[in-house]
Order: C-alpha cells, then sequence, then structure tokens
C-alpha cells in the first residue's frame, strides 16, 4: 500500500512539474514574442536570441512577419501578424483571426535585425514538417558559417530521417567546416563533397589547390590540398558524365520529333514517290492547333485546361490530316512521276501555309503551356533533371510508333498499302483503288506529322518557321532507314537524335550537322536501299 502510495505520489508530481514546466516555456515563448516590437534594436534581437534558444516551430510566423514587415503593434501595446491579403490581424502564436486594437503600427526592422533572425528563422524552419523547409533552411544555415549553425546543423542532422533532407544537411555542415582551422575537419568536409559529388562547392575546391598573387597555396595544408584535388577530378568526371547522359536524353526527345516527321514521310515517300517539301509544315500546323486548343481551353473552359492537352492531339491529328488529303486532291496527284515538279510544287505550298499561318496567328513565336502534369521532372543525379515533358514525348511516341505499325501489319488497310507499294500495276489489277490508297496514306502521313507538332510544342516555343528546322533531317532519317521501311525509320531517328546531340558540344552545332551529313552520303553509297531494304518483286 505505502509503495502503491509513493508511485501515485511521484506520478502526480510528475504532471505538476510538467504542467509549470509548460506554462513557464509558454510564458518565456509570450514575453520573447512580444519583445520582437521593443523599440530598442538591443532588446529585439535578445528577444530573437531567445526564440532560438526556446527552439518552439509556434515562433517561426512571428519571426518570419517580423522579417518580411507583416509585424503590427496595437493600441494595447501587444503583437499581432498583418494579413494583407485578408487585411486581419492574427495571433503571433495561434495565427487565429483577432480583433486588434486600431490603431495597428507597422514594427520597424533594421537590416542588422534581419541579419539576426535569418539563423533562428532557418533553425526553426528545421523542425518543419515539410521536407522542402527543412531543405531550404539547412541551405541558408550552411551560409551563415558560424559555429552556432555548425551545432544546429548537427542537432538537425541527428533527428533527421529522410534520405534527401540528410544528404543536403551533410553538404551544409560540410561548406562550415570548409572554413574550420582544424584541418581535419577540412579534410572530412572534402571527403563528404567528393562522396555526394555536388558540383556547387567546385569553384571553392579549386580556390583551395590553386595559389595566391604570392606565389603561395591558398590552402597550407599539404594533405587538406590533396584531398581537395581529388575532389575536384572526382566532381569533373562526374560533369563529364553528366554532360553525356544529359545529351543521350536530349537525343532521345530529338529523335522522338524526328520519328513524328519521318513516319509520315516514310508512309508517303515510299508509297508514292512524292518528294515533300511541305511536310515540315505539317508539324508546325499540329503546333498551331495545340496552340488554339489552349486558347480555347483558357477561354471558355478554365476549370479543364489542365486537360487542353488530350484534347489538342485529335484535333492536330484531323486537322493536318484533312489539310494533307486536301493537297493531295487538288495539287499533288497531278505531279506523280515527275519528282522535280513535285518538290518546288510541295516547296511552293510550304511558303504558302507559312504566310497563311503568319496572316492568322501573327509572325512573332507563341508560347504553348505545360499542363501542370507534365510540369517539373526526375533528377537522375545532381546537376541532370529529366522533364515530364521529354519522358511524354518519348512516350507518346512509341505508342503512335506501335499504332502506325498495328495499322500498316494488321488491317486491311495497312495490307492494301503494302501491296500498292510494291507493285502499283498488280494491285490495281485486284481491283484495289490505288487513288484512294494514295490520298488516304498522305492524310494520314501529314496527320502523323501534326501528332509530332503537339509534342513539339511541349517542348519549345512555336513558330511560322517551326517545321523548317525539321524538313532536311526528316528526308535524312528516310533515306537512311530505306523507304518505306518503319523499322528503318526508327532505328535511323534514334541514331540521329542521339549522334547530333552528341557532336553539338563537341564540334558545334554546323560541324556536327555536316559530319552526320557526310556520314549518310557515304553509307548511301555503299548501301542505297539504307539500313532495311523492301523485299519484294519489282516489274522489269
Amino acid at each position: 500500500m505505502t509503495a502503491r502510495r509513493a508511485i501515485l505520489l511521484g506520478a502526480g508530481g510528475l504532471l505538476l512539474w510538467l504542467s509549470f514546466s509548460s506554462a513557464a516555456h509558454a510564458g518565456m515563448l509570450e514575453d520573447a514574442v512580444q519583445g520582437l516590437a521593443s523599440s530598442s534594436e538591443d532588446k529585439v534581437e535578445d528577444s530573437i536570441r531567445s526564440l532560438g534558444t526556446l527552439d518552439d516551430a509556434r515562433a517561426w510566423p512571428a519571426l518570419d512577419a517580423l522579417s518580411d514587415d507583416r509585424l503590427r503593434v496595437g493600441a494595447d501595446g501587444k503583437v499581432y501578424i498583418w494579413d494583407s491579403k485578408t487585411h486581419d490581424a492574427k495571433d503571433p502564436i495561434t495565427l487565429a483571426v483577432v480583433q486588434a486594437p486600431r490603431p495597428l503600427k507597422e514594427v520597424e526592422v533594421s537590416n542588422e535585425i534581419r541579419r539576426v533572425a535569418g539563423p533562428v528563422l532557418a533553425q526553426l524552419r528545421l523542425g518543419s514538417p515539410s521536407a522542402g523547409e527543412r531543405l531550404a533552411a539547412a541551405e541558408e544555415l550552411s551560409k551563415a558559417g558560424d559555429a552556432e549553425a555548425t551545432t544546429l546543423l548537427h542537432k538537425a542532422l541527428d533527428r533527421e530521417k529522410d534520405p534527401k533532407v540528410r544528404d543536403a544537411l551533410t553538404l551544409a555542415v560540410a561548406r562550415v567546416d570548409l572554413a574550420s582551422p582544424s584541418a581535419d575537419a577540412r579534410v572530412g568536409a572534402l571527403q563528404i563533397i567528393k562522396k555526394l559529388g555536388n558540383d556547387e562547392f567546385l569553384s571553392a575546391v579549386q580556390r583551395m589547390v590553386s595559389k595566391n598573387d604570392q606565389g603561395q597555396f591558398n590552402e597550407p595544408d599539404a594533405k587538406v590540398r590533396a584531398a581537395a584535388q581529388e575532389v575536384v577530378d572526382a566532381i569533373a568526371g562526374q560533369q563529364r558524365l553528366v554532360s553525356v547522359v544529359g545529351s543521350l536524353l536530349h537525343g532521345l526527345s530529338l529523335a522522338s520529333v524526328l520519328l513524328f516527321a519521318a513516319l509520315g514521310l516514310a508512309v508517303t515517300f515510299g508509297l508514292l514517290g512524292v518528294i515533300n517539301m511541305a511536310h515540315g509544315e505539317m508539324l508546325m500546323l499540329g503546333a498551331y492547333s495545340t496552340y488554339a486548343v489552349q486558347t480555347f481551353f483558357q477561354a471558355h473552359m478554365p476549370g479543364a485546361f489542365r486537360w487542353y492537352l488530350l484534347a489538342a492531339v485529335p484535333v492536330a491529328f484531323l486537322v493536318t490530316m484533312l489539310v494533307g488529303m486536301l493537297l493531295e486532291r487538288t495539287v499533288i496527284r497531278h505531279l506523280y512521276g515527275r519528282p522535280l515538279e513535285t518538290l518546288l510544287g510541295t516547296w511552293g505550298i510550304s511558303l504558302g501555309l507559312i504566310q497563311t499561318v503568319r496572316l492568322i496567328f501573327g509572325a512573332q513565336n507563341v508560347a504553348v503551356a505545360n499542363p501542370d502534369w507534365l510540369a517539373g521532372g526526375i533528377e537522375i543525379t545532381h546537376g541532370l533533371v529529366l522533364p515530364w515533358s521529354r519522358i511524354g514525348v518519348i512516350g507518346f511516341v512509341i505508342v503512335v510508333a506501335a499504332g502506325v505499325w498495328f495499322l500498316l501489319q494488321k488491317t486491311r488497310l495497312g495490307l492494301y498499302v503494302r501491296a500498292v507499294t510494291q507493285n502499283r500495276a498488280m494491285a490495281a489489277c485486284m481491283g484495289i483503288s490505288t487513288k484512294r490508297i494514295d490520298m488516304w496514306m498522305f492524310g494520314l502521313g501529314s496527320g502523323i506529322a501534326g501528332l509530332g507538332g503537339v509534342a513539339l510544342s511541349q517542348l519549345s516555343n512555336v513558330g511560322p518557321e517551326l517545321g523548317q528546322s525539321y524538313i532536311i533531317d526528316s528526308f535524312m532519317v528516310v533515306v537512311l532507314g530505306g523507304v518505306g521501311r518503319l523499322a528503318g525509320a526508327v532505328a535511323a531517328a534514334l541514331g540521329l537524335g542521339v549522334v547530333n546531340k552528341i557532336l553539338e558540344p563537341l564540334a558545334g552545332a554546323v560541324l556536327g550537322k555536316i559530319a552526320v551529313l557526310a556520314f549518310i552520303i557515304l553509307f548511301i553509297q555503299r548501301r542505297p536501299q539504307g539500313l532495311f531494304a523492301i523485299k519484294g518483286r519489282v516489274d522489269a
């Protein structure tokens, strides 16, 4: 009975102590927050440091309002946070809207007070439930560069569970330790930087291994210099790797756009033998169709704006397909068998389409916004982010290429197309309407290019001369892959897209294009059929 009473008494005493401690803490927090409005800068700085010692996240809104000129003093002498949007006064700790006695006087803040408040604000943000807030706080504390910041960072590192935030805190500690008087601390910081491979430290580390105006090393310790040189070499190697991988990924997205254009050319050039210089303008019309759909959604359906791109896909396909079919019926059908006249005629059509778009939309480029589900990207490694827009384009072209393959290989229309491609006269004798096949396939090729314009609108601005940048490369893809061969177009587009992006930083854009063109000429000299030749009977 005595032991039980002792336990109950002890528990009661502990609760009483906790209650007293909590009340004392709340009182100290209230006093420190109210002290932020003192007329003495020294007292304001003391209140800021007191808030840092209390380390209570509830003080963050008041301190942030002080730094942002949103802290007010009411007629009762108490502190309030002013909301400029709603014009309400809020309690600095609970953030509840209150009826503050007017007038409200703005608390004046000097740059010195902001400098003192910065590290404390970052310290309080380190306890935020948001990982992004903690990351920003770690960066701010690391730039403070004082011993107090190092202590706070170590404490935050001990309790942090998120891997990305832990890495950021570790780098923040390393940033501070680089200026430490201890050589061992500097070596440890350099080892952390080397392990995490952050190139933001490259200039600071390079200064450590360089000499000053007197010919002496900026870093006096040879052991630290050796560690710094290892970091410089490691970061340089990582930058080369990031450059190569980045070029490869951007090459894939370029290959996707080339494939959109080349798929249509592979069909029309292989089937009709038409050198269609207006094919690039189908890309442009598809991009402008996307812009028109975006404008319509902004004006009439703003609530569904994030889905405008899904509506733009069928619209762009239908618009460009109908334009292609109209061109085939009115102009191109009269030029079959005359390649030079076809080339000149379609070139004139391309100029007409460009001028028509200029008259309708203007000569200036227009911007097509990415929907929110294509914003941002995936961080593959530090300094290399693959945007969702490029990932979406690559996935889109895979779906379209699969659809074209299914159409040509698994449907009756595809069977007729292959028959006409291999032997037009025999196909006509079998009852296939070759003129109708020509019209539908020219329209299909134009529609596929229009889908390429949808994809291209998500990667760059849209202008009247958009298609001119891709028509030559598209023809090279078709010729290199093999006329009329879908697999050849895919292989050639991937090859040219990736090679172009790899050569550009090495030899420049112009020399890179010349090198690619020279390779294609030499390749066609040795293999005129391209990578994938059409197999079938040829008329004698």
